[in-house]
């Protein structure tokens, strides 16, 4: 299988020496300035070791992120990474920017609060910059069908997941209650990753939980399986305007066909787009890369997951306000 020629693991080592004390400085080897003025950065790790930092294990961050770790060690010249489980978007985010994990999966409407420092990073922007707009994520919202819940209104006096501390899932989930005019205080919330989740439902001690992800989600799988008629997808078309109207526009319609998970009919529900984020003090070679990498192999991703069929050139640019790294974005322009 080929290689990159790019000599990663020197440019690694080299990157130490080069390595700026924040991130919104120009990174040693091609980053630039995201204009963010973000929190400072630890010294890359070097070692041609890189990590990736995913989400929940029963996710689609943590599957596709396994598998573009070997992607990158079979075909990255020097290179040997890891997949990582985490909390994901947020967590991701100030991994990457500590020098913790060199790569991570985010929801776009996070990492564009982490950019512009507003909501979760308020006061504290990081100066992130995207390898790629990859796969969308889907929010599902399933609740016990005993529960009496058939809106987000509902879920008002509800024990009620909102995933993970610092996910992108609880981002999703505060802002639906907020567009509802309920407060986390009006829920019973409890901030679970998704098997802790799928678990209380299971058990009853759970009456709803929000998952944001990819199609289909393991943990989601389940969770139907297991409890069939008894757990309920809600839709969520009427939640989007509100979302839009409130957070912009990084939230557009989304869909969970019936045989994904065995409902009765397709639901109609919210999609985000997701990147793949890193520090800007990458240095441009290794971001390309990278890039490359991942996009020259994605019928081996596809066989991972089905997601990463849905990962395209044609839309990987489209980062919004996170500004796509010099290195990323030369590889691009050369296959554009």
């Amino acid at each position: 299988m080929r290689r990159t020629r790019t000599p990663v693991l020197m440019a690694l080592v080299s990157a130490v020496a080069l390595v700026l004390t924040g991130c919104g400085q120009a990174g040693g080897g091609g980053g630039t300035d995201s204009g963010a003025g973000g929190a400072g950065c630890a010294e890359p790790a070097g070692g041609g070791r890189l990590s990736i930092a995913t989400g929940n294990t029963t996710g689609v961050y943590y599957i596709l992120g396994g598998g573009i770790a070997r992607v990158l060690t079979d075909n990255v010249e020097g290179v040997e990474a890891t997949a990582e489980a985490t909390n994901a978007s947020a967590e991701n985010i100030r991994l990457v920017c500590a020098g913790d994990s060199d790569i991570g999966f985010s929801l776009a409407d996070t990492a564009s609060d982490a950019v512009e420092g507003t909501a979760g990073f308020e006061g504290d922007a990081q100066s992130i910059q995207a390898l790629a707009r990859i796969y969308s994520n889907i929010t599902q919202v399933f609740v016990r069908a005993d529960a009496g819940i058939s809106s987000i209104a509902d879920l008002a006096g509800k024990s009620v997941s909102t995933g993970s501390p610092n996910s992108g899932t609880e981002v999703i989930a505060l802002r639906l209650l907020e567009v509802n005019d309920l407060a986390p205080g009006d829920v019973d919330q409890l901030r679970l990753g998704l098997p802790e989740s799928v678990q209380g439902m299971k058990d009853g001690a759970i009456d709803a939980l929000v998952w944001s992800g990819g199609l289909p989600t393991g943990g989601i799988t389940d969770l139907v399986t297991s409890m069939g008629d008894d757990v309920v997808m809600l839709p969520l078309d009427e939640e989007l305007p509100k979302m839009q109207h409130a957070f912009g526009e990084a939230y557009t319609a989304g869909t969970v066909p019936a045989d994904t998970y065995g409902l009765g009919q397709d639901v109609a529900t919210i999609s985000v787009p997701n990147l793949l984020v890193v520090s800007d003090a990458m240095p441009a070679d290794i971001a390309e890369d990278v890039t490359r990498a991942i996009f020259e192999h994605l019928d081996e991703l596809a066989r991972v997951h089905p997601e990463a069929e849905n990962i395209s050139v044609d839309t990987a640019t489209d980062t919004g306000p996170v500004p796509l790294h010099p290195g990323a974005q030369r590889y691009f322009d050369e296959v554009g």
